[in-house]
């Protein structure tokens, strides 16, 4: 069975969906719409852009949406999915190729949610930090340990990976506590805020009044959810997840792990870069990717 799989934030690149452009009169379409939409030429910032253009919350979430739906668009009737799954943005990504939501919406819908996450960085700076090298309870216990201060688990990303988020102080005090317990690396990320925790609130509240009165139908496969790795298929069902996401952590070794035992067998990333892939291959080993 094939399970196609979705990036999220930080798999941006200078030049990301410009052969696709080039290439595919239907990707130029999609673009080109996604600019009238968007009310600016996204395509500008994500053909020939800078790094740090791309960087910028408003901007990455809504060109990796871009690159990786159309790049399911494009296949055509070779776009045929048992299930998909995206990583966080990606959710929103594999919710669009599935059927679940229009272009149109699921591009006003995220380029929503970055405005809100943007917001809500700006009134409470924090940051993210993986660990790498410990047990995903011995994290846990870390994080349950620290009291006073914000700090959880953030990103189930592979077996000895998880991402932490929340103040600053938070993470500073979980990473000194990480190293001590033996973590091989506790790095600060270089992002804009506390995504997947507690100080993503007011960002979830401000969503779930745009995904509230835009229409969900039921997906063409199996969407597998970030908030609690299980597969979906009711539009209400979906909604309330996504709703939920934003302060919640990603559950993707959990997700792929679940994949795996309902029938997957090879695993491909559509949009920039293959770091799923990447991840899938240390959760398990077994299957096929790309």
């Amino acid at each position: 069975m094939k399970a196609y799989i979705f990036p999220g934030q930080g798999a941006q690149f200078v030049g990301m969906g410009k052969d696709l452009y080039e290439e595919s009169p239907l990707a130029k379409e999609y673009f080109e719409k996604a600019n009238n939409i968007l009310g600016f030429c996204i395509t500008d910032l994500m053909f020939e852009g800078t790094p740090e253009d791309l960087k910028q919350t408003r901007v990455t979430q809504p060109a990796v949406f871009l690159h990786s739906v159309i790049s399911a668009l494009v296949l055509g009737d070779d776009f045929q999915p048992d299930m998909v799954a995206g990583h966080s943005l990606g959710e929103f990504s594999a919710l669009v190729a599935a059927g679940a939501l229009s272009f149109d919406d699921g591009l006003k819908l995220v380029y929503a949610r970055a405005m809100a996450m943007q917001k809500a960085c700006e009134m409470e700076p924090s940051t993210m930090a993986a660990i790498i090298g410990l047990s995903d309870e011995d994290v846990e216990e870390v994080c349950d340990s620290i009291k006073n201060l914000i700090v959880v688990p953030a990103n189930y990303n592979c077996p000895g990976q998880l991402v932490i988020s929340g103040s600053f102080e938070g993470i500073d005090k979980a990473c000194e506590l990480l190293k001590e317990k033996g973590a091989k690396r506790a790095l600060k990320l270089p992002v804009g805020g506390a995504f997947h925790s507690p100080l993503m609130q007011p960002a979830s509240e401000e969503l779930q009044a745009a995904i509230n009165v835009t229409i969900f139908n039921a997906p063409i496969c199996r969407v597998y959810q970030n908030v609690n790795a299980y597969p979906q298929t009711d539009p209400a069902a979906i909604k309330q997840n996504l709703i939920e996401q934003l302060t919640a952590p990603v559950r993707w070794t959990q997700t792929v792990k679940n994949m795996v035992t309902d029938g997957a067998t090879t695993f491909i990333e559509l949009g920039p870069g293959k770091v799923l892939e990447g991840l899938v291959k240390k959760i398990s080993p077994e299957v096929i990717v790309g």
